[in-house]
């Protein structure tokens, strides 16, 4: 019986590319290499389109892991086992995220091993595209089920590494996962491939020379050990390629203004985009409004479920030097990347104080209703009338001496309405292109992410200097004259981990980010989550389990991760 699935398995593996097929249901490889010119772009179509189908769980394993959002309530669907950390091998989302992840490198090999390289420069320009499709997807699949690299990546356990779909499936007998070290060198080895052979500039929704770089630049990094422990040959290889990208001049950091609608460009006309997985208007009508990632995090136009929000420690990180007043008779942002978010203001209630207290050893949001007197403003919830003290009264921040004998900080602002007991600060960095209301295409690399990644890079090598360089090239363009004035060994972690999380917010980098530094996740803010929870690097959690179902089909041991 095994047997019988693996061949219906490795047949929909081979027939999944989107292409058309001769009367028999089949693909003749001896046409395709007979001539590749009229086979190779309907081939790489079907393989780029398992790239999207497969960002879906991509992007809620790596975001929802971590702490840029909270939800408003448990949920039934597979994806709050995410969120909660209760893992299980047994959840459809992660089974999608690794049969897409390997039906796009199962095409990707296929191309390769059918298609001769040398023939014309096209030719091993699409070839350099199946390179990098699979370099990526090894990547990303290591580094959902592989321990952080600076955790014995020569014994700890990666992924499969199997390239292309063998000729006899039916006596087939697979080995075990790859290593960590061994998976991080297939992509790598993969990704450097593509660096060659892509020497034809293309738009930013197909892979090019400076996709493979920034890939490189990435993977190097997550391979630099942590900031306490640094592997400095892995760092100078990040800082190498980031070099290379930046170098380039082919991209260009999007100005303050121009940032701030980031979501709305598509992803060819957008000068800062390296490398996006390309979503039409027409796979966003009906359901997939409600259902794609953007559904989730806000509704727009009636359209949405809009019950993830951003979390109040992120709020906390966009308020750090100064806040963020999305009021619209007083609209003016701080922090470029708060254009991102969009409060549910009620402008039919009554204007509030709105602070986080304590529950017991939970934190939750009040919004009291508030009254002036002159100068003297007061806050009233259901038993109590409390007189304000300024905190800083141009931004609308003061404390409250509250009953519970707590004193506490928050804003005057208008009322947000609730979801269940929560204030919707709705997220719309994955909705918005093109003016339709959930239309996204999910971004692999950007500039501002290659900036970033040399910073840390260079402080990893002690090159404070230039690493503040980069940092503030970042920092400044979404806070006017916010940069830093220094930056050495006792803030660099601090500082450039805290621009990764306010930059790359809602790309699915967070939790990979902490998690691969050595430190600990924390979410102690609203939310019904478990808020006293410290998640260290060396959880057994931090990994996903390998789907059931794969374990279930593969034919051969394959090793399941840890449980305790």
């Amino acid at each position: 019986m095994k047997k019988i699935l693996i061949a219906f398995l490795a047949t929909t593996v081979l027939l999944a590319c989107d292409i058309d097929r001769l009367p028999q249901g089949s693909l003749d490889s001896e046409t395709i290499v007979n001539d590749p010119d009229a086979s190779l772009e309907s081939l790489l179509n079907g393989m780029y389109a398992q790239l999207k189908s497969w960002s879906d769980p991509m992007h809620r394993m790596g975001e929802y892991a971590g702490d840029n959002m909270m939800i408003r309530g448990s949920s039934t669907d597979a994806f709050y086992e995410f969120i909660s950390y209760s893992r299980t091998p047994n959840n459809y989302r992660l089974t999608q995220f690794w049969d897409s992840g390997y039906k796009a490198i199962a095409q990707a090999s296929n191309i390769i091993d059918m298609i001769e390289e040398g023939q014309s420069e096209e030719i091993d320009n699409n070839l350099g595209e199946a390179y990098y499709v699979r370099g990526m997807m090894y990547f990303y699949l290591t580094r959902a089920f592989g321990r952080p690299y600076y955790q014995n990546p020569q014994t700890n356990l990666g992924v499969p590494i199997v390239n292309g779909t063998p000729d006899d499936v039916i006596n087939l007998e697979l080995e075990d996962r790859a290593t960590v070290e061994e998976s991080y060198q297939q992509a790598i080895t993969d990704l450097k491939k593509a660096e060659e052979l892509l020497t034809i500039d293309k738009e930013s929704i197909y892979a090019t020379k400076e996709a493979a770089q920034a890939m490189l630049s990435r993977v190097y990094l997550f391979m630099s050990g942590t900031y306490e422990s640094p592997n400095t040959e892995y760092a100078q290889l990040a800082v190498d390629y980031t070099n290379e990208v930046i170098g380039s001049g082919k991209y260009s950091l999007l100005p303050r203004e121009e940032f701030m609608e980031y979501n709305t460009f598509i992803p060819e006309n957008n000068a800062e985009t390296i490398f996006a997985i390309k979503r039409v208007a027409s796979e966003f009508s009906g359901y997939d409004h409600y259902y794609g990632v953007g559904g989730m995090y806000a509704n727009i136009g009636g359209m949405g479920w809009g019950e993830m929000y951003a979390s109040a420690k992120y709020i906390d990180l966009l308020d750090e030097t100064g806040r963020n007043d999305w009021r619209p008779d007083s609209y003016n942002l701080v922090d470029a990347r708060a254009a991102f978010i969009q409060p549910t203001y009620d402008n039919s209630a009554p204007e509030v104080f709105r602070f986080i207290k304590e529950d017991g050893d939970d934190l939750n949001y009040v919004q009291a209703e508030i009254t002036r007197s002159g100068n003297t403003i007061t806050a009233e919830d259901d038993t109590n009338s409390y007189t304000l003290t300024p905190v800083d009264a141009d931004q609308g921040i003061y404390s409250i001496q509250y009953s519970d004998g707590n004193t506490y900080t928050g804003v005057i602002d208008d009322y947000i309405s609730l979801n269940r007991v929560y204030p919707q600060f709705y997220i719309t960095k994955a909705s918005l292109e093109g003016e339709e209301s959930h239309l996204h295409s999910p971004v692999i690399s950007r500039l501002g992410e290659i900036y970033l990644n040399r910073a840390e890079a260079y402080a990893k090598l002690g090159n404070y200097s230039a690493a503040l360089d980069d940092l503030n090239t970042i920092r400044e363009r979404s806070i006017v004259d916010g940069g830093y004035s220094s930056l050495d060994a006792s803030n660099a972690s601090e500082r450039i981990d805290k621009e990764r999380q306010l930059e790359l917010a809602y790309q699915a980098e967070r939790s990979y980010d902490v998690f691969r530094n050595g430190k600990a996740l924390t979410r102690k803010y609203p939310g019904p989550h478990n808020q006293n929870e410290v998640i260290p690097a060396t959880d057994f959690r931090v990994l996903f389990y390998i789907p059931q179902d794969a374990i279930n089909s593969y034919p051969g041991t394959l090793t399941q991760n840890p449980t305790q």
